[in-house]
């Protein structure tokens, strides 16, 4: 997967007797691969709200002694990957302020503020260098200030907030949740000795051993004091998860909708397998995201699965850039081929997506160089041709490849021998739910909340 970057995650601790912070810790480190730019955390033990917050990956973070520092047993992390604001520490999550009365954690983004802003703008708040989460921030801890509960605090502000959203906010006593009316992001609940967790994805419920209790419903509101949960309905509910999780953002160990990721990808592997049953010598994942959708493509058809390509797993993000002669040589810092898995054979690679089409490429040469006699490109998801307004960093469309050129154009761009996508039609079958489940804009254009003068920008019908 080339040039998409994850949505940010959220995890959150309700629990007396738990070590709410350690627990928040093993949750970020487990949601890692959604956000890997800052990383925070905010505790509360009813009477004082402390943070840590830093940019880096969660290792790297935190240590010892933040940990003990962070008392209570009320918490809300943050892993961020920026979709708005840029890559700045001004913009680390949880935001805090100077009154120090609410926090606040957010994954997905506002492509419209308007609404934010003219309320912010009427009460006199100065709005200078916000990101939507900022002014997200500003219009509660105003509710707040003027004697709103916090519940009502949100259910006021809801209406103003246009776009993707998961969201965690803590007040000293209290911890809430809130998904977006469309559900574009995952959000989850579990319960522990007696407490709750919230958390972007079920894979790090597993990692601190808490039972999955149900996902936050689109629109659901959901507040979690001393008196136990509460839950609020907010607006109608019209579920739109992106696909995209299914396809590449989510750890393949967690559930969606019902659904393991896992199970979804090697569908989409054996749904590939229908459309194009290719006869080749060795299948190969591009990895890791790659790796259940090969497995599936293999086993249906019968052809070996090699791991052929050998992903360096500590290449991440780092403080320390590589020289330009490394620089230039890109892929080759991630990914290795095992020659002898290679040479001489008709290769099948499969990834699950191709979105400028540069990163293929050069993996495509990578596999020619060590000696494959053919090299075949399939791609587990239909072409990216429509950027996305929710959070993730895909390019302007014009940016996009699948947007300006034919398949038979890429194929040649990459150097394959051949390439395939998967159909629409085959990736909908694959998660065995129906197409109005989810948000397809990356494949379809077709956009459920309003991305206001975005529009303008796109070109429908490619």
């Amino acid at each position: 997967m080339e040039e998409i970057k994850e949505k940010c995650a959220v995890f959150g601790v309700y629990g007396k007797g738990l070590d709410a912070a350690r627990l928040t810790y093993f949750g970020l480190y487990a949601l890692q691969h959604r956000g890997q730019e800052s990383s925070g955390i905010s505790t509360s033990n009813g009477e004082t709200i402390r943070t840590h917050k830093a940019t880096g990956l969660v290792a790297q973070v935190y240590t010892e002694d933040d940990l003990h520092k962070l008392v209570g047993h009320i918490t809300i992390g943050h892993n961020r990957y920026s979709t708005s604001g840029g890559s700045l520490f001004q913009h680390t999550q949880p935001v805090t302020d100077n009154d120090n009365i609410l926090v606040t954690a957010h994954n997905g983004n506002l492509p419209r503020l308007e609404k934010l802003k003219a309320f912010l703008s009427k009460k006199s708040i100065n709005m200078e260098g916000f990101n939507d989460t900022e002014h997200i921030h500003a219009v509660v801890k105003w509710h707040l200030q003027n004697g709103e509960t916090l519940e009502t605090a949100i259910t006021k502000t809801f209406p103003l907030m246009t776009g993707a959203f998961c969201l965690l906010f803590m007040t000293k006593d209290k911890i809430a949740a809130v998904r977006d009316a469309y559900g574009i992001r995952p959000l989850s609940i579990g319960m522990l000795n007696g407490g709750y967790i919230f958390s972007s994805e079920t894979c790090a419920l597993d990692t601190v051993s808490a039972k999955y209790l149900r996902d936050v419903a689109p629109s659901e509101l959901v507040v979690i004091s001393e008196k136990g949960l509460e839950s609020h309905i907010l607006y109608t509910p019209n579920q739109k998860l992106d696909i995209f999780e299914f396809v590449y953002f989510s750890r393949p160990d967690s559930m969606l909708l019902g659904k393991r990721v896992h199970k979804v990808r090697e569908n989409l592997g054996k749904m590939l397998a229908k459309e194009y049953p290719l006869k080749a010598d060795v299948i190969i994942p591009v990895p890791d995201s790659s790796i259940p959708a090969a497995t599936g493509y293999a086993n249906a058809l019968g052809i070996p699965l090699e791991f052929g390509l050998v992903k360096n797993r500590y290449i991440g993000r780092t403080f320390i850039m590589p020289d330009q002669k490394l620089r230039d040589r890109g892929v080759q810092m991630k990914l290795n081929p095992i020659k002898e898995l290679i040479i001489g054979k008709k290769v099948v690679l499969v990834d699950d997506s191709i979105v400028r089409g540069t990163t293929s490429k050069k993996i495509v040469t990578m596999v020619r160089n060590a000696g494959a006699k053919e090299v075949h490109l399939l791609i587990s998801s239909p072409p990216v041709k429509y950027p996305d307004f929710y959070g993730i960093n895909t390019p302007f469309q014009k940016d996009l490849i699948a947007a300006n050129m034919t398949v038979s154009e890429i194929e040649k761009f990459v150097g394959a021998d051949s390439l395939y996508y998967l159909s629409y039609e085959g990736l909908l079958k694959a998660t065995e739910l129906p197409e109005s489940t989810f948000c397809t804009s990356c494949f379809t254009g077709n956009y459920p909340i309003d991305i206001g003068e975005n529009a303008k920008h796109i070109r429908f019908g490619v």
